[in-house]
């Protein structure tokens, strides 16, 4: 048993750090990578998913060639942090494509969103009729990424 993971056994430390490489590999070199049976290891696979450790497999796409190759982070600070306004803010952001993760954080502000966007034409357009009128939202602050050094979902297990 790991001491950092102690549900889970080295195998299933392995089998994590596979599919994270490669979610497409298959079970048969899965099962080859940690010396198990293709049976043996579809069983760890399907618990792994079952109890949570696996959320889902999907493609990463390219967005400098989907049109969304401006990277912008927004601090979001709310006019008030009522359970009420919190959860109508959150149900705002759940439906904008756009604004592709949000995090409620503790400090100076509320929440902190990543969106991505063609272009800053794209980016003001998005402020002025989406951002600003999303509910509670007193004050922005808008951080756009000149370069993205590094980019990964990627855990460290092993």
């Amino acid at each position: 048993m790991s001491t950092a993971f102690p549900e889970l056994d080295r195998i299933d430390l392995k089998i994590l750090q596979a599919l994270q490489q490669d979610g497409r590999l298959s079970n048969l070199k899965l099962a080859e990578s940690v010396s198990l049976s293709p049976t043996a290891v579809l069983a760890r696979v399907q618990r792994l998913t079952r109890e949570g450790y696996i959320l889902g497999y999907e493609a990463r796409l390219n967005p400098l060639k989907l049109g969304a190759a401006m990277m912008v982070f927004v601090e979001v600070l709310l006019d008030r942090t009522t359970p009420n306004v919190f959860d109508e803010f959150q149900a705002a952001v759940q439906v904008r494509p756009e604004i592709m993760e949000c995090h409620m954080v503790a400090g100076g502000f509320d929440y902190l969103l990543k969106t991505r966007m063609a272009d800053m034409a794209s980016y003001r357009a998005f402020a002025g009729t989406v951002l600003w009128q999303l509910p509670g939202v007193r004050e922005t602050r808008t951080y756009a990424v000149m370069e993205e050094v590094k980019n990964s979902t990627h855990l460290r297990l092993l």
